[in-house]
């Protein structure tokens, strides 16, 4: 089962916020197709699937220590992308088969920049690596029915990232995702339209791109500026998931409150929770102000509510 992913709105990977409650509040103010935060190779080769029926949902368990890594359900089924994070095209076989039957796609994460990714050769680390990008990607291809994809940044020329782009494509991925920056920029420097533009010419799978939607009229102007099939939002998400809404943006304070209603329908972890409003709060206003306080005090969803 092919996802379309031409002219969609997409949630973009987000470590500790692209949980299942994050994903359906987006969702319901209109993303197409939500990706769930990376999840190491290592990490979900240590889990199980189990069936929740008290909520309805399938998660993955970690074995020993029983945290939920990973939640889903089949309301969701057809349009959330599971990323992993992998440096090994056996494991990351291994890790995606115990959820290619749960997920719409399944993403191998090519642009994270931070340390604990990079370190263990995983993420933007891959960037360097085309062979192991190639067999990586062949891999989930040859043994897997479920749609494959990944997402990567600009490499340090534009014809360095379009060589890489057209690698990636002989693979058979149903499309490919690039963040407009650099392993080195920080999200202060602009994103790189022109560049993602380069890379949508240059192939013909669908091309999202990635980098500086903040309202709903951006998806529409990266669009026009770099011919992309569909556009993925990251932080514009985190601080107002209803920038997906095309009746335009709710007030935050709204939004908030539906993240807290909809993290405890789904019994969401309480650190995660915590972490994702404080992303939003910090964005607005204040952790020093009572509400943040009393937010970094809480210590059950009862007293974030």
């Amino acid at each position: 089962m092919e996802i379309d992913y031409w002219n969609k709105l997409l949630l973009a990977p987000m470590v500790r916020v692209g949980t299942m409650p994050f994903r359906m509040l987006a969702a319901e103010y209109g993303a197409h197709i939500t990706y769930g935060e990376e999840i190491i190779d290592h990490k979900i080769l240590k889990c199980e699937r189990r069936v929740n029926d008290v909520l309805g949902t399938i998660d993955l368990v970690e074995k020993g220590t029983e945290s939920i890594v990973f939640r889903t359900c089949p309301e969701e089924k057809n349009r959330v992308v599971f990323q992993i994070g992998t440096s090994d095209p056996v494991r990351a076989l291994r890790a995606a088969q115990t959820v290619c039957t749960d997920v719409a796609a399944v993403d191998i994460n090519m642009g994270c920049p931070k340390a604990f990714s990079i370190s263990g050769g995983m993420g933007a680390a891959l960037l360097s690596k085309p062979d192991l990008i190639h067999d990586i990607l062949t891999t989930l291809k040859r043994n897997l029915d479920t749609p494959i994809t990944c997402k990567i940044r600009l490499l340090k020329s534009p014809q360095d990232t379009v060589e890489l782009a057209r690698r990636i494509e002989k693979t058979g991925v149903s499309a490919l995702a690039v963040h407009g920056r650099k392993v080195a920029d920080r999200p202060r420097d602009p994103a790189k339209w022109n560049e993602i533009a380069d890379v949508v010419a240059a192939v013909s799978i669908p091309v999202i791109a990635n980098g500086d939607v903040f309202e709903y009229e951006d998806f529409e102007r990266i669009k026009v500026v770099t011919g992309a099939s569909s556009v993925m939002v990251a932080r514009g998400a985190l601080w107002n998931a209803s920038i997906f809404s095309p009746k335009g943006k709710l007030p935050w304070e709204d939004v908030k409150r539906e993240f807290v209603r909809k993290s405890i329908f789904w019994d969401n972890d309480v650190k995660t929770t915590k972490y994702t409003l404080k992303e939003m709060i910090v964005h607005y206003s204040s952790l020093e102000l009572p509400e943040g306080k009393a937010i970094n005090k809480s210590e059950t969803l009862a007293d974030l509510a």
